[in-house]
């Protein structure tokens, strides 16, 4: 009776530190979301919010890194479980970093709302974010539905967000090269882009998690990146 207690708690906990993350990754793609309509439509009330919205998804990582904590120090999971628990704080941890990179964004919306306006940048930056909102909630479900095969769908997309942002490097360059006055909103842009492309690739790292929680494997080989520029990261 005792043990069937104890695993009753575990299971408990376990879907209470679940629900941290599904709100945490609301929260998230609710931030990629406001950034790129910020970038866009050179809001700098909503870029402020999103700066300020980042304190809530940072406080729920370390929620959830110590109820992970505490359940491995207490409990001893058995490794199916034990393989979740550390599942959950690298998901945690990836929507953390994705969260930071929404951040950026929302950062240099203010720079940018003083520039010249490279209007089919931003509309294009903020279609780039779209895809990567809807690979997150595609991971997201992959991860409560313990689908494995969405989960892959979602590590495939991840290529044509590096496509994109292949594209927009080489539209930032041709605005440069045009006009020497484009340079400085161009780097801007250039550096939103690149980390919306990194977004992508901590969006794939869930669901190469959720991957590996469903069958115990980690996926065969290494993703290829389809990135034309330098891997890697850039945190600005």
């Amino acid at each position: 009776m005792e043990e069937q207690h104890i695993a009753s708690a575990f299971d408990r906990d376990l879907e209470a530190m679940q629900a941290q993350i599904m709100k945490m990754g609301g929260l998230v793609e609710e931030a990629i979301r406001l950034g790129a309509k910020a970038l866009e439509t050179r809001d700098e009330d909503l870029a402020l919010e999103v700066r300020d919205g980042d304190k809530a998804i940072d406080g729920l990582e370390e929620l959830i890194d110590e109820e992970s904590a505490r359940l491995i120090a207490l409990r001893a999971p058995t490794a199916s479980d034990l393989r979740l628990v550390l599942s959950v704080m690298k998901i945690a941890g990836n929507l953390e970093r994705i969260g930071d990179y929404a951040k950026n964004m929302a950062k240099r919306t203010s720079l940018l709302a003083q520039g010249p306006n490279i209007s089919d940048g931003t509309a294009a930056l903020r279609r780039m974010a779209r895809e990567v909102e809807l690979m997150l909630k595609d991971a997201l479900d992959s991860y409560i539905q313990r689908d494995a095969e969405l989960a892959r769908d979602v590590i495939a997309r991840d290529e044509e967000v590096d496509q994109m942002y292949n594209a927009l490097f080489r539209e930032f360059l041709t605005h440069m090269m045009e006009d020497p006055r484009n340079i400085s909103a161009c780097m801007h842009l250039h550096f939103i882009a690149k980390n919306t492309e990194r977004m992508g690739d901590h969006v794939t790292a869930i669901a190469e998690q959720v991957v590996y929680l469903v069958t115990g494997e980690k996926p065969e080989e290494d993703r290829a990146k389809a990135d034309i520029t330098s891997t890697t990261e850039q945190k600005v």
